[in-house]
Protein backbone atom coordinates (compact mmCIF):
# COMPACT_ATOMS: atom_id res chain seq x y z
CA UNK A 1 0.00 0.00 0.00
CA UNK A 2 1.07 3.12 -1.22
CA UNK A 3 2.04 5.55 2.24
CA UNK A 4 2.17 9.17 2.59
CA UNK A 5 5.85 9.68 2.18
CA UNK A 6 6.42 6.23 0.37
CA UNK A 7 9.81 7.43 -1.01
CA UNK A 8 12.85 5.48 -2.07
CA UNK A 9 14.47 7.11 0.65
CA UNK A 10 13.47 5.70 3.04
CA UNK A 11 13.95 2.03 1.90
CA UNK A 12 17.40 2.99 0.31
CA UNK A 13 19.02 6.01 1.01
CA UNK A 14 22.13 5.88 -0.60
CA UNK A 15 20.87 4.70 -3.60
CA UNK A 16 18.76 8.02 -3.67
CA UNK A 17 21.71 10.34 -2.63
CA UNK A 18 23.93 8.66 -5.85
CA UNK A 19 21.01 9.31 -8.04
CA UNK A 20 20.50 12.77 -6.51
CA UNK A 21 24.95 13.75 -6.98
CA UNK A 22 24.50 12.07 -10.43
CA UNK A 23 21.39 14.27 -11.36
CA UNK A 24 23.60 17.38 -10.23
CA UNK A 25 26.40 16.58 -11.80
CA UNK A 26 24.58 16.67 -14.84
CA UNK A 27 22.69 19.95 -14.19
CA UNK A 28 26.37 21.34 -14.20
CA UNK A 29 27.53 20.29 -17.21
CA UNK A 30 24.68 19.51 -19.75
CA UNK A 31 22.24 22.39 -18.80
CA UNK A 32 21.49 23.97 -22.03
CA UNK A 33 20.28 27.65 -22.52
CA UNK A 34 17.74 29.46 -24.04
CA UNK A 35 17.81 30.84 -27.98
CA UNK A 36 19.10 34.59 -28.16
CA UNK A 37 16.83 37.06 -29.05
CA UNK A 38 15.94 37.80 -32.38
CA UNK A 39 16.39 41.54 -31.70
CA UNK A 40 19.78 41.12 -29.96
CA UNK A 41 22.87 40.66 -31.74
CA UNK A 42 24.60 37.90 -30.56
CA UNK A 43 28.56 36.79 -29.89
CA UNK A 44 29.66 35.03 -33.07
CA UNK A 45 29.90 30.82 -32.44
CA UNK A 46 33.24 29.55 -31.69
CA UNK A 47 35.03 28.61 -34.95
CA UNK A 48 36.84 25.24 -35.31
CA UNK A 49 40.24 25.52 -36.08
CA UNK A 50 41.39 24.70 -40.31
CA UNK A 51 43.20 21.45 -38.95
CA UNK A 52 40.49 20.41 -36.83
CA UNK A 53 38.03 20.90 -40.06
CA UNK A 54 39.78 18.72 -42.37
CA UNK A 55 40.52 16.25 -39.98
CA UNK A 56 36.81 15.89 -39.45
CA UNK A 57 36.55 15.90 -43.34
CA UNK A 58 38.56 13.29 -43.70
CA UNK A 59 36.28 10.86 -41.31
CA UNK A 60 33.82 11.76 -42.75
CA UNK A 61 34.70 10.78 -46.34
CA UNK A 62 35.24 7.34 -44.67
CA UNK A 63 32.58 6.67 -43.13
CA UNK A 64 33.64 7.28 -39.49
CA UNK A 65 31.79 9.21 -36.90
CA UNK A 66 33.53 12.65 -36.68
CA UNK A 67 34.98 13.10 -32.76
CA UNK A 68 34.02 16.06 -30.95
CA UNK A 69 36.01 19.08 -31.64
CA UNK A 70 37.92 20.64 -29.08
CA UNK A 71 35.46 23.62 -27.66
CA UNK A 72 36.93 27.18 -26.80
CA UNK A 73 35.78 26.72 -23.90
CA UNK A 74 33.19 24.76 -21.20
CA UNK A 75 30.77 27.87 -21.12
CA UNK A 76 30.72 28.12 -24.82
CA UNK A 77 29.75 24.16 -25.07
CA UNK A 78 26.95 24.93 -23.36
CA UNK A 79 26.07 28.13 -25.15
CA UNK A 80 25.66 25.75 -28.47
CA UNK A 81 26.02 22.17 -29.43
CA UNK A 82 27.60 21.82 -32.68
CA UNK A 83 27.50 19.14 -36.25
CA UNK A 84 29.34 18.25 -39.27
CA UNK A 85 27.19 17.22 -42.02
CA UNK A 86 27.98 17.22 -45.60
CA UNK A 87 26.16 19.52 -47.75
CA UNK A 88 24.05 18.05 -50.76
CA UNK A 89 25.07 20.69 -53.10
CA UNK A 90 28.80 21.07 -53.30
CA UNK A 91 29.28 17.68 -50.91
CA UNK A 92 32.03 19.87 -48.96
CA UNK A 93 31.38 19.33 -44.95
CA UNK A 94 30.83 22.23 -42.69
CA UNK A 95 30.70 22.88 -39.01
CA UNK A 96 27.02 23.80 -37.63
CA UNK A 97 26.18 25.33 -34.61
CA UNK A 98 22.66 24.95 -32.96
CA UNK A 99 20.65 25.73 -29.41
CA UNK A 100 18.67 22.04 -29.06
CA UNK A 101 16.28 23.31 -25.78
CA UNK A 102 15.20 26.24 -23.94
CA UNK A 103 16.03 26.41 -20.03
CA UNK A 104 13.96 24.69 -17.91
CA UNK A 105 12.26 27.29 -15.53
CA UNK A 106 14.93 28.58 -12.40
CA UNK A 107 13.55 27.78 -8.59
CA UNK A 108 16.14 28.42 -6.01
CA UNK A 109 16.82 26.46 -3.69
CA UNK A 110 15.92 27.37 -0.17
CA UNK A 111 18.66 28.81 2.25
CA UNK A 112 20.82 25.85 4.12
CA UNK A 113 20.44 27.22 7.63
CA UNK A 114 23.79 26.63 9.55
CA UNK A 115 23.36 25.90 13.07
CA UNK A 116 24.12 29.68 14.78
CA UNK A 117 23.67 30.80 18.21
CA UNK A 118 19.91 30.82 18.79
CA UNK A 119 18.70 30.76 22.48
CA UNK A 120 15.67 28.26 23.41
CA UNK A 121 13.79 27.50 26.64
CA UNK A 122 15.31 24.29 27.72
CA UNK A 123 13.20 22.41 29.99
CA UNK A 124 12.36 18.54 30.15
CA UNK A 125 9.62 16.79 29.18
CA UNK A 126 6.79 16.40 31.70
CA UNK A 127 7.61 12.69 32.61
CA UNK A 128 5.15 10.05 33.64
CA UNK A 129 3.26 10.53 37.11
CA UNK A 130 1.13 8.01 39.43
CA UNK A 131 -2.36 8.98 40.21
CA UNK A 132 -2.43 7.17 42.97
CA UNK A 133 1.00 9.85 44.12
CA UNK A 134 0.01 12.86 41.93
CA UNK A 135 -3.89 12.82 41.03
CA UNK A 136 -3.98 16.40 39.58
CA UNK A 137 -2.22 18.17 36.89
CA UNK A 138 -2.47 21.90 36.87
CA UNK A 139 -1.03 24.18 33.96
CA UNK A 140 -1.48 27.78 32.20
CA UNK A 141 -2.96 28.10 28.86
CA UNK A 142 -0.70 28.95 25.52
CA UNK A 143 -1.21 30.36 22.44
CA UNK A 144 1.84 30.97 21.06
CA UNK A 145 3.13 29.66 17.44
CA UNK A 146 6.91 30.62 17.48
CA UNK A 147 7.76 27.45 17.88
CA UNK A 148 6.41 25.65 14.74
CA UNK A 149 7.46 28.46 12.30
CA UNK A 150 11.11 28.08 13.11
CA UNK A 151 11.04 23.89 12.65
CA UNK A 152 9.39 24.73 9.43
CA UNK A 153 12.27 26.87 8.55
CA UNK A 154 14.88 24.61 9.88
CA UNK A 155 13.34 22.00 7.61
CA UNK A 156 13.17 23.54 4.37
CA UNK A 157 16.60 24.93 4.84
CA UNK A 158 17.86 21.19 5.05
CA UNK A 159 18.41 20.37 8.70
CA UNK A 160 16.52 19.10 11.78
CA UNK A 161 15.62 21.82 14.12
CA UNK A 162 17.28 21.78 17.89
CA UNK A 163 15.52 19.70 20.44
CA UNK A 164 15.01 22.65 22.58
CA UNK A 165 13.47 24.57 19.69
CA UNK A 166 10.40 22.13 19.35
CA UNK A 167 7.33 23.19 22.13
CA UNK A 168 4.82 20.30 21.64
CA UNK A 169 2.26 22.79 22.36
CA UNK A 170 3.10 25.62 19.69
CA UNK A 171 2.73 22.93 17.27
CA UNK A 172 -0.53 21.37 17.60
CA UNK A 173 -2.27 25.29 18.67
CA UNK A 174 -0.52 26.36 15.49
CA UNK A 175 -3.63 25.08 13.20
CA UNK A 176 -7.07 26.17 13.34
CA UNK A 177 -9.44 23.58 14.61
CA UNK A 178 -13.35 23.87 14.22
CA UNK A 179 -14.05 22.54 18.12
CA UNK A 180 -17.51 23.87 19.23
CA UNK A 181 -17.71 27.27 19.65
CA UNK A 182 -19.15 29.43 23.00
CA UNK A 183 -22.67 30.81 22.25
CA UNK A 184 -22.03 34.14 23.59
CA UNK A 185 -19.54 36.27 25.81
CA UNK A 186 -20.90 35.77 29.07
CA UNK A 187 -19.34 32.57 29.01
CA UNK A 188 -16.80 32.80 26.05
CA UNK A 189 -14.95 29.71 26.01
CA UNK A 190 -16.50 25.96 24.73
CA UNK A 191 -14.89 23.15 26.52
CA UNK A 192 -14.96 19.69 24.69
CA UNK A 193 -13.05 16.53 25.64
CA UNK A 194 -12.22 13.13 23.93
CA UNK A 195 -10.99 10.06 24.69
CA UNK A 196 -9.51 8.10 22.08
CA UNK A 197 -6.61 5.25 21.28
CA UNK A 198 -3.23 6.19 21.30
CA UNK A 199 -1.82 5.83 17.96
CA UNK A 200 1.90 5.03 19.07
CA UNK A 201 0.87 2.20 21.94
CA UNK A 202 -1.94 -0.12 22.51
CA UNK A 203 -1.93 -0.12 26.19
CA UNK A 204 -2.19 4.03 26.64
CA UNK A 205 -5.52 6.23 25.37
CA UNK A 206 -5.18 9.72 24.80
CA UNK A 207 -7.03 12.84 26.41
CA UNK A 208 -7.73 15.32 24.09
CA UNK A 209 -8.98 18.53 25.60
CA UNK A 210 -10.30 21.09 23.52
CA UNK A 211 -11.02 24.92 24.33
CA UNK A 212 -12.56 27.55 22.12
CA UNK A 213 -12.75 31.21 22.55
CA UNK A 214 -15.40 33.14 21.73
CA UNK A 215 -15.06 35.01 18.32
CA UNK A 216 -15.65 39.13 17.87
CA UNK A 217 -16.95 40.05 15.29
CA UNK A 218 -14.91 42.82 13.24
CA UNK A 219 -17.82 45.68 13.90
CA UNK A 220 -18.47 44.75 17.60
CA UNK A 221 -14.79 45.06 18.49
CA UNK A 222 -13.52 47.35 20.63
CA UNK A 223 -10.24 50.23 19.39
CA UNK A 224 -7.12 49.49 19.21
CA UNK A 225 -3.92 51.87 20.59
CA UNK A 226 -1.07 49.94 19.66
CA UNK A 227 2.58 51.09 19.84
CA UNK A 228 4.92 49.46 17.14
CA UNK A 229 8.45 49.04 18.63
CA UNK A 230 10.35 47.85 15.79
CA UNK A 231 14.48 46.72 16.32
CA UNK A 232 16.30 48.19 13.95
CA UNK A 233 19.82 47.79 14.89
CA UNK A 234 22.38 46.28 12.47
CA UNK A 235 21.15 42.46 12.93
CA UNK A 236 17.70 43.61 11.46
CA UNK A 237 19.68 44.06 8.20
CA UNK A 238 19.12 40.89 6.18
CA UNK A 239 16.16 40.40 3.97
CA UNK A 240 14.47 38.02 6.28
CA UNK A 241 14.17 40.44 9.49
CA UNK A 242 13.65 44.21 9.09
CA UNK A 243 12.50 43.70 5.06
CA UNK A 244 10.40 41.23 5.97
CA UNK A 245 8.96 42.93 9.13
CA UNK A 246 7.74 46.19 6.95
CA UNK A 247 6.48 43.67 4.22
CA UNK A 248 4.40 42.18 7.33
CA UNK A 249 3.52 45.68 9.09
CA UNK A 250 1.69 46.83 5.88
CA UNK A 251 -0.50 44.25 5.50
CA UNK A 252 -1.32 45.02 9.40
CA UNK A 253 -1.88 48.89 8.60
CA UNK A 254 -4.50 47.53 5.40
CA UNK A 255 -6.62 45.77 8.79
CA UNK A 256 -6.95 48.93 11.33
CA UNK A 257 -10.39 50.50 11.61
CA UNK A 258 -10.51 54.29 10.82
CA UNK A 259 -10.71 54.95 14.71
CA UNK A 260 -7.64 52.97 16.03
CA UNK A 261 -4.38 54.73 16.80
CA UNK A 262 -0.74 53.59 15.70
CA UNK A 263 2.49 55.02 16.85
CA UNK A 264 5.93 53.71 16.15
CA UNK A 265 9.24 53.48 17.91
CA UNK A 266 12.16 52.41 16.69
CA UNK A 267 15.93 51.40 18.46
CA UNK A 268 19.13 50.73 17.21
CA UNK A 269 21.95 52.43 19.26
CA UNK A 270 19.29 54.52 21.00
CA UNK A 271 15.34 54.87 21.31
CA UNK A 272 13.23 57.27 19.21
CA UNK A 273 9.80 57.90 18.32
CA UNK A 274 9.44 57.36 14.32
CA UNK A 275 5.82 58.43 14.50
CA UNK A 276 3.08 59.54 16.75
CA UNK A 277 0.05 58.31 17.35
CA UNK A 278 -2.32 58.30 14.41
CA UNK A 279 -5.13 57.48 13.58
CA UNK A 280 -6.07 54.64 11.41
CA UNK A 281 -7.36 56.33 8.66
CA UNK A 282 -3.88 58.10 7.81
CA UNK A 283 -3.14 54.49 6.35
CA UNK A 284 -0.12 56.61 4.12
CA UNK A 285 1.58 57.97 6.68
CA UNK A 286 1.70 54.73 9.07
CA UNK A 287 2.69 52.91 5.79
CA UNK A 288 5.40 55.61 4.39
CA UNK A 289 6.82 55.56 8.10
CA UNK A 290 6.98 51.89 8.00
CA UNK A 291 8.75 51.68 4.56
CA UNK A 292 11.38 54.21 5.63
CA UNK A 293 13.03 52.46 7.83
CA UNK A 294 16.61 51.47 8.38
CA UNK A 295 18.88 49.27 10.67
CA UNK A 296 22.25 50.05 11.46
CA UNK A 297 23.84 50.27 14.89
CA UNK A 298 23.56 48.22 18.45
CA UNK A 299 20.98 47.31 19.64
CA UNK A 300 19.03 49.38 22.68
CA UNK A 301 15.91 47.10 23.67
CA UNK A 302 15.55 47.76 26.71
CA UNK A 303 15.42 51.81 26.32
CA UNK A 304 12.87 50.77 23.45
CA UNK A 305 10.54 49.16 25.83
CA UNK A 306 10.66 52.12 28.04
CA UNK A 307 10.13 54.52 25.41
CA UNK A 308 7.23 52.71 24.10
CA UNK A 309 5.85 52.40 27.11
CA UNK A 310 5.70 55.44 28.43
CA UNK A 311 4.23 56.32 24.91
CA UNK A 312 1.56 54.07 25.42
CA UNK A 313 0.57 55.41 29.13
CA UNK A 314 0.73 59.21 27.44
CA UNK A 315 -1.84 58.19 25.19
CA UNK A 316 -3.82 55.21 27.37
CA UNK A 317 -7.39 55.12 25.81
CA UNK A 318 -9.92 53.42 28.35
CA UNK A 319 -12.20 52.47 25.98
CA UNK A 320 -9.64 50.39 23.72
CA UNK A 321 -7.59 47.75 23.82
CA UNK A 322 -3.51 49.11 24.91
CA UNK A 323 -0.73 46.86 23.67
CA UNK A 324 3.01 47.07 22.63
CA UNK A 325 3.81 44.97 19.99
CA UNK A 326 7.81 44.42 19.82
CA UNK A 327 9.26 42.88 16.25
CA UNK A 328 13.06 41.72 16.81
CA UNK A 329 15.40 39.11 16.82
CA UNK A 330 15.94 39.22 20.46
CA UNK A 331 19.39 40.48 20.30
CA UNK A 332 19.60 43.15 23.26
CA UNK A 333 22.74 44.26 24.80
CA UNK A 334 22.69 48.40 25.40
CA UNK A 335 21.18 49.68 28.50
CA UNK A 336 18.76 46.96 30.32
CA UNK A 337 19.73 43.61 29.38
CA UNK A 338 19.36 41.48 32.23
CA UNK A 339 16.38 39.50 31.65
CA UNK A 340 14.73 39.20 35.02
CA UNK A 341 15.14 43.15 34.82
CA UNK A 342 13.28 43.61 31.54
CA UNK A 343 10.39 40.90 32.81
CA UNK A 344 10.15 43.12 35.90
CA UNK A 345 9.60 46.08 34.16
CA UNK A 346 6.94 44.18 31.43
CA UNK A 347 4.98 42.54 34.43
CA UNK A 348 4.23 46.07 36.05
CA UNK A 349 3.85 48.10 32.77
CA UNK A 350 1.10 45.15 32.42
CA UNK A 351 -0.80 45.68 35.69
CA UNK A 352 -1.85 49.49 34.31
CA UNK A 353 -3.75 47.54 31.91
CA UNK A 354 -0.88 47.76 28.58
CA UNK A 355 -0.11 44.39 26.87
CA UNK A 356 2.35 42.98 24.66
CA UNK A 357 3.10 40.81 21.98
CA UNK A 358 6.40 39.70 20.40
CA UNK A 359 7.49 38.80 16.60
CA UNK A 360 10.37 37.32 16.52
CA UNK A 361 13.04 37.20 13.27
CA UNK A 362 16.01 35.64 11.98
CA UNK A 363 18.43 33.27 12.83
CA UNK A 364 21.49 32.89 14.27
CA UNK A 365 21.68 34.95 16.68
CA UNK A 366 17.77 34.79 17.66
CA UNK A 367 17.01 34.93 21.14
CA UNK A 368 13.82 32.56 21.63
CA UNK A 369 14.52 32.40 25.03
CA UNK A 370 13.91 36.18 25.89
CA UNK A 371 11.03 36.60 23.67
CA UNK A 372 9.51 34.00 25.62
CA UNK A 373 9.63 35.41 28.99
CA UNK A 374 8.79 38.88 27.70
CA UNK A 375 5.31 37.43 26.06
CA UNK A 376 4.76 35.41 29.46
CA UNK A 377 5.11 38.61 30.93
CA UNK A 378 3.65 40.97 29.32
CA UNK A 379 -0.11 39.13 29.00
CA UNK A 380 0.94 38.61 25.29
CA UNK A 381 1.34 35.80 22.44
CA UNK A 382 5.10 35.25 20.25
CA UNK A 383 4.63 34.26 16.89
CA UNK A 384 7.96 33.57 14.90
CA UNK A 385 7.91 35.41 10.92
CA UNK A 386 9.74 33.13 8.82
CA UNK A 387 7.99 34.53 5.35
CA UNK A 388 5.34 36.82 3.57
CA UNK A 389 3.14 34.18 3.77
CA UNK A 390 3.46 33.95 7.79
CA UNK A 391 3.26 37.19 8.11
CA UNK A 392 0.08 37.43 6.55
CA UNK A 393 -1.28 34.93 8.54
CA UNK A 394 0.16 36.36 12.16
CA UNK A 395 0.05 40.05 11.33
CA UNK A 396 -3.37 40.22 9.39
CA UNK A 397 -5.37 37.06 9.06
CA UNK A 398 -5.22 36.52 12.94
CA UNK A 399 -5.39 40.12 13.88
CA UNK A 400 -8.13 39.64 16.31
CA UNK A 401 -6.42 37.03 18.24
CA UNK A 402 -3.18 38.87 18.56
CA UNK A 403 -4.86 42.48 19.54
CA UNK A 404 -8.37 41.55 21.26
CA UNK A 405 -7.96 39.40 24.52
CA UNK A 406 -11.24 37.90 25.51
CA UNK A 407 -10.01 36.47 29.06
CA UNK A 408 -6.79 36.72 31.04
CA UNK A 409 -5.05 34.31 33.34
CA UNK A 410 -6.78 31.29 32.09
CA UNK A 411 -5.73 28.02 33.88
CA UNK A 412 -6.63 23.74 33.19
CA UNK A 413 -6.60 21.72 36.16
CA UNK A 414 -7.47 17.83 35.40
CA UNK A 415 -8.02 15.67 38.42
CA UNK A 416 -7.90 11.66 37.52
CA UNK A 417 -9.86 9.06 39.00
CA UNK A 418 -7.62 6.16 39.88
CA UNK A 419 -10.24 3.68 39.94
CA UNK A 420 -9.87 4.13 36.38
CA UNK A 421 -6.60 5.61 35.45
CA UNK A 422 -3.21 4.27 36.86
CA UNK A 423 -1.10 7.02 35.21
CA UNK A 424 -0.69 9.81 32.71
CA UNK A 425 1.39 12.12 31.52
CA UNK A 426 0.62 15.87 30.14
CA UNK A 427 2.33 16.01 26.44
CA UNK A 428 3.94 19.48 26.34
CA UNK A 429 3.48 22.78 28.37
CA UNK A 430 6.90 22.22 30.05
CA UNK A 431 7.37 26.14 30.74
CA UNK A 432 3.65 26.63 31.38
CA UNK A 433 3.21 23.98 34.57
CA UNK A 434 1.75 25.57 37.39
CA UNK A 435 1.31 24.18 41.36
CA UNK A 436 -1.56 23.02 42.27
CA UNK A 437 -2.75 25.65 44.88
CA UNK A 438 -2.07 28.04 41.79
CA UNK A 439 -5.69 27.07 39.98
CA UNK A 440 -7.61 28.73 42.58
CA UNK A 441 -5.11 31.81 43.67
CA UNK A 442 -5.98 34.65 41.21
CA UNK A 443 -2.93 36.47 41.72
CA UNK A 444 -1.20 34.14 39.71
CA UNK A 445 -0.62 34.62 36.30
CA UNK A 446 -1.40 32.80 33.43
CA UNK A 447 -2.09 32.71 29.83
CA UNK A 448 -4.55 35.03 27.51
CA UNK A 449 -6.33 33.92 25.21
CA UNK A 450 -7.28 36.53 22.34
CA UNK A 451 -10.42 35.88 20.44
CA UNK A 452 -11.69 33.02 18.41
CA UNK A 453 -8.75 31.00 19.75
CA UNK A 454 -8.23 27.55 20.15
CA UNK A 455 -6.31 26.22 22.73
CA UNK A 456 -4.96 22.07 22.56
CA UNK A 457 -3.75 19.98 25.45
CA UNK A 458 -3.54 15.84 25.35
CA UNK A 459 -2.82 13.81 27.93
CA UNK A 460 -1.38 10.17 27.48
CA UNK A 461 -3.16 8.34 30.00
CA UNK A 462 -3.00 4.27 31.26
CA UNK A 463 -5.82 2.84 32.17
CA UNK A 464 -5.56 0.47 35.86
CA UNK A 465 -5.87 -2.44 33.22
CA UNK A 466 -4.04 -2.26 31.26
CA UNK A 467 -0.56 -4.65 30.31
CA UNK A 468 1.94 -2.00 30.25
CA UNK A 469 2.56 0.04 32.81
CA UNK A 470 5.66 2.34 32.90
CA UNK A 471 5.66 2.78 36.96
CA UNK A 472 6.15 -0.10 38.88
CA UNK A 473 3.25 -0.32 41.66
CA UNK A 474 4.64 0.22 45.27
CA UNK A 475 5.48 -2.14 47.55
CA UNK A 476 4.33 -1.67 51.00
CA UNK A 477 0.40 -0.25 50.20
CA UNK A 478 -1.82 -0.57 47.36
CA UNK A 479 -2.18 2.11 44.72
CA UNK A 480 -5.99 1.23 44.36
CA UNK A 481 -6.96 1.62 48.60
CA UNK A 482 -8.56 5.26 48.79
CA UNK A 483 -6.56 7.51 51.09
CA UNK A 484 -9.77 8.84 52.48
CA UNK A 485 -13.79 7.14 52.58
CA UNK A 486 -15.12 7.45 49.39
CA UNK A 487 -17.73 9.92 49.28
CA UNK A 488 -21.19 9.39 49.06
CA UNK A 489 -21.95 9.28 45.07
CA UNK A 490 -20.01 7.30 43.54
CA UNK A 491 -18.04 8.17 40.53
CA UNK A 492 -16.56 5.26 39.01
CA UNK A 493 -18.46 6.08 35.56
CA UNK A 494 -15.91 8.90 35.10
CA UNK A 495 -11.99 8.99 33.97
CA UNK A 496 -11.14 12.47 34.95
CA UNK A 497 -13.06 15.72 35.73
CA UNK A 498 -11.33 19.01 33.91
CA UNK A 499 -11.61 22.46 35.65
CA UNK A 500 -11.12 25.79 33.33
CA UNK A 501 -10.57 29.17 35.56
CA UNK A 502 -10.53 32.29 33.80
CA UNK A 503 -11.05 36.31 34.29
CA UNK A 504 -12.74 38.61 32.18
CA UNK A 505 -10.71 41.28 30.98
CA UNK A 506 -10.82 44.36 33.64
CA UNK A 507 -11.90 41.66 36.22
CA UNK A 508 -10.08 40.52 39.65
CA UNK A 509 -11.85 37.64 40.63
CA UNK A 510 -11.98 34.31 38.43
CA UNK A 511 -15.07 32.65 36.65
CA UNK A 512 -14.97 28.14 36.92
CA UNK A 513 -16.19 26.23 34.31
CA UNK A 514 -16.41 22.60 35.19
CA UNK A 515 -17.32 19.14 33.49
CA UNK A 516 -16.33 15.28 33.79
CA UNK A 517 -14.98 12.63 31.17
CA UNK A 518 -17.13 9.81 31.51
CA UNK A 519 -15.59 6.21 31.00
CA UNK A 520 -19.10 5.92 28.37
CA UNK A 521 -17.90 8.44 25.86
CA UNK A 522 -14.64 6.55 25.22
CA UNK A 523 -13.98 6.17 21.52
CA UNK A 524 -12.58 2.19 21.61
CA UNK A 525 -11.21 3.06 17.24
CA UNK A 526 -9.26 5.92 15.99
CA UNK A 527 -10.79 5.51 12.92
CA UNK A 528 -14.17 6.91 14.59
CA UNK A 529 -12.44 9.49 15.99
CA UNK A 530 -12.88 13.13 14.37
CA UNK A 531 -10.42 14.28 12.29
CA UNK A 532 -9.25 17.80 13.96
CA UNK A 533 -8.80 15.28 17.34
CA UNK A 534 -6.55 13.07 14.98
CA UNK A 535 -4.63 15.67 13.51
CA UNK A 536 -4.07 17.18 16.95
CA UNK A 537 -2.61 13.74 17.89
CA UNK A 538 -0.20 13.65 14.60
CA UNK A 539 1.16 17.21 15.57
CA UNK A 540 1.90 16.42 19.15
CA UNK A 541 3.50 13.37 17.55
CA UNK A 542 5.87 15.13 15.24
CA UNK A 543 6.72 17.31 17.98
CA UNK A 544 8.14 14.18 20.12
CA UNK A 545 9.63 12.55 16.93
CA UNK A 546 11.58 15.70 16.60
CA UNK A 547 12.46 15.67 20.73
CA UNK A 548 13.60 12.34 20.43
CA UNK A 549 11.45 11.48 22.69
CA UNK A 550 11.35 7.43 23.88
CA UNK A 551 7.58 7.35 23.52
CA UNK A 552 7.91 7.65 19.84
CA UNK A 553 10.38 4.40 19.77
CA UNK A 554 8.04 2.76 17.98
CA UNK A 555 6.38 5.07 15.49
CA UNK A 556 7.50 6.49 12.58
CA UNK A 557 7.73 9.91 10.61
CA UNK A 558 5.97 8.18 7.67
CA UNK A 559 3.33 6.64 10.26
CA UNK A 560 2.65 10.17 11.53
CA UNK A 561 2.71 11.09 8.16
CA UNK A 562 0.14 8.57 7.15
CA UNK A 563 -2.06 9.68 10.74
CA UNK A 564 -2.10 13.74 9.42
CA UNK A 565 -2.81 12.83 5.96
CA UNK A 566 -5.97 11.08 6.72
CA UNK A 567 -7.20 13.61 8.96
CA UNK A 568 -6.29 16.59 6.92
CA UNK A 569 -10.00 17.37 6.69
CA UNK A 570 -11.03 21.14 5.32
CA UNK A 571 -7.63 22.98 5.15
CA UNK A 572 -8.50 26.19 3.30
CA UNK A 573 -4.98 27.84 3.50
CA UNK A 574 -3.05 24.35 2.83
CA UNK A 575 -1.74 24.31 7.03
CA UNK A 576 -2.24 20.62 6.46
CA UNK A 577 -0.70 19.66 3.48
CA UNK A 578 2.02 21.60 4.68
CA UNK A 579 2.20 19.90 7.70
CA UNK A 580 2.29 16.98 5.73
CA UNK A 581 5.34 17.61 3.65
CA UNK A 582 7.56 19.01 6.80
CA UNK A 583 7.20 15.42 8.23
CA UNK A 584 8.24 13.76 4.73
CA UNK A 585 11.48 16.53 5.06
CA UNK A 586 12.08 15.64 8.65
CA UNK A 587 12.38 11.63 7.48
CA UNK A 588 14.07 12.30 4.60
CA UNK A 589 17.02 14.39 6.94
CA UNK A 590 17.19 11.30 9.36
CA UNK A 591 17.91 8.68 6.79
CA UNK A 592 20.33 11.24 5.08
CA UNK A 593 21.98 12.00 8.60
CA UNK A 594 22.18 8.00 9.21
CA UNK A 595 24.70 7.53 6.33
Amino acid sequence: MQQTCDIPGRRLPGALLAALLFLAACAQTTEPTAPASKSTPSAPPPQASRPQAELAERKLQRGEAPLAMEAPSPRASMDAAMSLERSPQTGAAALHYYHPYPPPPYYPRPPVIPPGNDRFPDKEPTGVLSVAEHPVSTFSVDVDTASYAFVRRALTGGRLPPREAVRVEELVNYFPYAYPAPQDRAQPFRVTTTAMPTPWSADSRLLHIAIRGYDIARAERPRANVVLLIDTSGSMQPNDRLPLLQQGFRLFAQQLRDDDRVAIVTYAGQAQTALEPTAGRDRHKIVETIDNLRAGGSTAGGEGLQRAYALAERHFDKQAVNRVILATDGDFNVGIVDPKELERFIVAKRKSGIYLSIFGVGVGNLNDALMQRLAQAGNGNAAYIDSLLEARKAMSQELASTLFPIADDVKVQVEFNPAAVAEYRLIGYETRMLSREDFKDDKVDAGDIGAGHTVTALYEITPTGAKQRRIDPLRYQSEREPVAPPPPTSRTDELAFVRLRYKLPGEAASRLIEQPVRAADVLARLDAVPVEQRFAAAAVAFAQRLRGESALDGFSYAAIADLANAARGADPEGYRAEFVRLVCMAETLGAVAQR
